[in-house]
């Protein structure tokens, strides 16, 4: 459990084939990557033994982490109702594991965590890693994009709890992805 000046925010990017998962630890403004990582479930179990996997090891990452809140990336509407019902069951698994826990739970939509991110809505999965490489000053992320895209879902929560805009009028705009580009020539490639 952190200080009390401190507060542990567990991302997760729901999914039934790979769940990614983002621990932050937030120290005032400041934040930092504790943990972060992809689990893989067979693609051939049976749906609800996959269910069963994703409750265990929510679990599990909370009782390592111990975390304090839950931000999870919401459903995204698409044309497949199988892969929409499917993904939703995996969300809503993962959150029972996070209510077991009395963790508060905070869903954001993919648009609004790119947006917090880079201050663009439609950012690539690539924009996203690179702003989060430059963001959280570490030298390297999880090589999943799911990894990636829960450590975002996380850091997308940091910045609403503490009232940080990223984008629009009157934001401060030197974390968008133009400002990265332009002061990271060598780090993106043209």
């Amino acid at each position: 459990m952190a200080l009390p000046s401190e507060r542990i925010i567990l991302g997760i990017d729901p999914g039934t084939t790979v769940m990614g998962f983002g621990v932050l630890l937030e120290e005032g403004p400041a934040v930092k990557l504790l943990d972060a990582g992809a689990i893989r479930f067979p693609t051939g179990d049976d749906h609800t033994l996959k269910l069963r996997a994703i409750f265990r090891e929510t679990t599990a990452i909370i009782a390592r982490h111990d975390p304090d809140e839950l931000a999870i990336e919401a459903q995204f509407f698409g044309k497949n109702v199988q892969s929409m019902l499917k993904l939703g069951r995996a969300q809503g698994v993962a959150i029972a594991a996070a209510l077991q826990r009395d963790l508060v739970i905070t869903e954001y939509a993919p648009k609004r965590v790119k947006l917090a991110i880079t201050g663009n809505g439609n950012a690539s999965k690539e924009q996203v890693a690179a702003m989060l490489l430059s963001i959280l000053k570490v030298k390297e992320l999880p090589t999943s994009t799911d990894a990636t895209d829960a450590i975002a879902v996380a850091l997308c929560h940091h910045f609403s709890r503490k009232g940080i805009a990223r984008s629009g009028k009157g934001a401060k705009r030197s974390g968008d992805w133009s400002s990265f580009v332009k002061n990271n020539p060598g780090r993106v490639g043209q």
